[in-house]
């Protein structure tokens, strides 16, 4: 800042330099509320929401693995059924995770392979 030897000259700084400050604090404050409503619980969800809803390749991935895991799921109830055997269980759930790791592979090849034809 450059030196000010005049009454009047100093006066006009110094209302310019309030007019500056009251108009860096309303900066600030308008700040510090949008900042405060984005950290928001609802608002944080709506955001991550509309993110990935409008990512197609997030909601390939997402479709892959419900028909991953519920052909997994159909797969275990229609050839173990419900038993009591430990043993049975855990072939089962082993069953279970093999199918629905084959199943979410393959139907997120094929969701890519829709996704490059449009």
């Amino acid at each position: 800042m450059k030196k000010i030897s005049h009454a009047e000259t100093l006066q006009e700084a110094i209302r310019l330099l309030k007019l500056q400050q009251a108009g860096q604090l309303d900066q600030l404050k308008e700040q510090y509320y949008y900042t405060y409503d984005s950290f928001k619980p609802t608002n944080l969800i709506k955001k991550a929401y509309n993110t990935m809803s409008s990512s197609t390749e997030l909601r390939g991935n997402i479709i892959s693995n419900l028909i991953g895991l519920g052909t997994g799921y159909i797969t275990k109830k229609i050839l173990i059924g419900s038993t009591h055997s430990p043993v049975k269980r855990i072939l089962g759930t082993i069953l279970q995770f093999v199918v629905t790791n084959v199943v979410a592979k393959k139907t997120e090849k094929k969701i890519e392979s829709e996704y490059d034809k449009s």
